[in-house]
């Protein structure tokens, strides 16, 4: 229809300008300049307790002028808009109260313009901090990187702006959801990578790896070829630090749809100046449907309101070729989340005092001292510390307190990186006081020498009957920034196998059987950080002390 509408309205102009050229000469209008213009707004919800507003962050607009044709806004957050009756309501997101200068541009014949501008004071109360959090990190400065989920199949989706067909279908992508991981097409984009940053208030967003992709029902618009990436010559608002705003959703998908059996979660956020995530098409708005610390899915309304795109990030690199490891076991049974500050929640953990080796050579003494291990900013830390010409620690284990059999279980972690340390995510048999080590058997999830900060262990240790000794079988897995950066620690424990994962991905698998201590015996967990002996070595003589940081520990069954 909108094409037909396009010739009619050529068709008539054609025969406007056909029937003037017969009369006269064509004669160009005066260019009167816009005069008068007047500008003012209405915070939505003020009264006597709230001369801000109602922290909706609504305000409604009204410009007026003599001899205008339209009015363009420029908001004074980043956001413009063109309002052909001078009124027009807008909604500032920042939270707080926070002032902004409007300027409105009357514009009249030819394209002349006249402006005046106001200052309006503005309050916002929307905040959705867990959003923020599994976005940017707990702390204050922290970043997180996101890249396209192209290991995953439906990584991008296509639906319906508004109807649901009486089905829901607009809370799903309805019309095309059958993308495969590593589609060929979609390649060009997958080097993206996306930097969320937190503040005190809020994120801020910077696309530093381009290209940008352009769906085929966008590059009309622009003029440019579709379904391929192009540059910032192109995309000219893909680069830049972008301030990022937080609102609640009022699309009918969010308030009414749902994803996995669950509601979407009810938050949107804007990114300023005309940012996007990797996918070029005129808008900067997302719905999220559900976000975790490592999956990011939401829903982006391309320009025009007809077409919507479903879209999966991860804050783990995919590498090509690499598929996500599929769990048998989804239900969360237990978890630490560390959002209590102060010493480790005694109902979950205790410790492992003193000195002598540890069977390994070590030389730290491990404490329960605030000083070694202390839970703030949303993180569990275990530190090392030289003290004089001595080491100190902590190891936590969880006997006694919990103890599992068979699962998935998930440790977020970022591992000290100084030389001779020896950071351990690990488990043993519950019944290793009783009957001991190794015939209680071991299972590393993750374990890292004092000298290879580039590389993670995953081994498991039993008692073999044949050699009357240690048993054991293991492999290892390249990682990168494992200091630097949260890398996902796991372990799939099934009656039929066990497998390491590292960011999803395998390390070690071997099968299971009745002969092994891990077919039908609890185990419980520990987490630790050794210094020096047979995995630690060498000491830096500089070393003072470092850190592992344990976002959350997770065990699904």
């Amino acid at each position: 229809m909108k094409n037909i509408k396009y010739y009619i309205g050529l068709f008539l102009a054609l025969a406007l300008v056909s029937t003037s050229c017969q009369e006269d000469d064509a004669v160009i209008g005066d260019i009167i300049t816009p005069t008068n213009v007047t500008i003012s707004a209405e915070i939505v919800g003020v009264d006597a307790d709230n001369p801000f507003g109602d922290g909706s962050g609504f305000v409604n607009f009204t410009a007026t002028a003599d001899n205008e044709i339209t009015y363009q806004f420029d908001f004074g957050d980043g956001k413009e808009a063109v309002a052909p009756t001078g009124e027009i309501q807008h909604r500032f997101t920042v939270t707080g109260t926070n002032t902004y200068t409007v300027v409105v541009n009357a514009v009249g014949t030819g394209g002349v313009m006249s402006s005046t501008s106001m200052n309006v004071e503005v309050f916002s109360s929307f905040s959705d901090l867990e959003a923020v959090e599994m976005m940017a990190g707990k702390t204050i400065g922290g970043t997180k990187t996101w890249y396209w989920a192209s290991n995953l199949a439906t990584h991008v989706g296509l639906g319906p702006y508004e109807d649901d067909y009486g089905s829901g279908e607009f809370a799903w992508p309805a019309w095309w959801n059958s993308i495969q991981p590593w589609d060929e097409e979609k390649s060009c984009m997958y080097t993206n990578e996306f930097v969320f940053t937190r503040l005190e208030e809020g994120l801020t967003f910077e696309q530093t790896v381009g290209p940008a992709f352009v769906p085929g029902t966008y590059a009309g618009v622009i003029g440019v070829d579709g379904d391929t990436c192009h540059d910032e010559s192109v995309a000219t608002t893909m680069f830049g630090l972008k301030n990022v705003s937080f609102f609640p959703s009022s699309s009918k998908a969010a308030l009414e749809g749902s994803y996995n059996d669950a509601p979407y979660r009810g938050t949107s956020f804007e990114i300023s100046d005309g940012g996007f995530m990797g996918w070029y098409a005129g808008a900067s708005s997302y719905d999220i449907i559900s976000v975790t610390d490592d999956q990011l899915y939401v829903r982006y309304v391309e320009a025009g309101n007809v077409n919507v795109w479903y879209q999966l990030f991860t804050s783990t690199k995919p590498t090509e070729g690499e598929s996500v490891f599929e769990s048998e076991y989804n239900t969360l049974a237990w978890s630490d989340e560390f959002d209590t500050a102060g010493a480790p929640d005694a109902a979950s953990w205790t410790y492992d005092l003193g000195a002598g080796g540890w069977g390994n050579g070590e030389i730290q003494s491990y404490t329960s001292d605030a000083s070694n291990v202390i839970v703030e900013d949303g993180m569990l830390k275990i530190t090392a510390i030289k003290d004089g010409t001595n080491y100190t620690s902590t190891r936590l284990k969880s006997i006694d307190l919990y103890e599992f059999k068979y699962g998935r279980v998930e440790v977020s972690a970022k591992l000290p990186g100084a030389q001779g340390t020896w950071p351990a995510i690990w488990m043993l048999g519950a019944n290793y006081p009783e009957v001991g080590w190794p015939t209680c058997g071991e299972i590393d999830i993750m374990e890292q020498t004092g000298w290879d900060k580039g590389t993670s262990l995953g081994t498991f240790h039993w008692f073999d009957t044949g050699t009357s000794g240690n048993a054991s079988y293991g492999e290892t897995l390249s990682i990168e920034n494992a200091s630097s950066e949260f890398h996902l620690y796991g372990l799939e424990w099934t009656p039929e196998k066990l497998t390491v994962l590292l960011d999803n991905v395998a390390v070690v698998s071997m099968g299971n059987n009745a002969d092994l201590p891990f077919f039908d015996k609890e185990f419980f967990l520990i987490l630790n950080i050794a210094m020096g002996g047979t995995l630690g070595g060498d000491i830096d003589p500089a070393f003072t002390q470092d850190t592992m940081e344990i976002d959350y520990v997770r065990v699904y069954q």
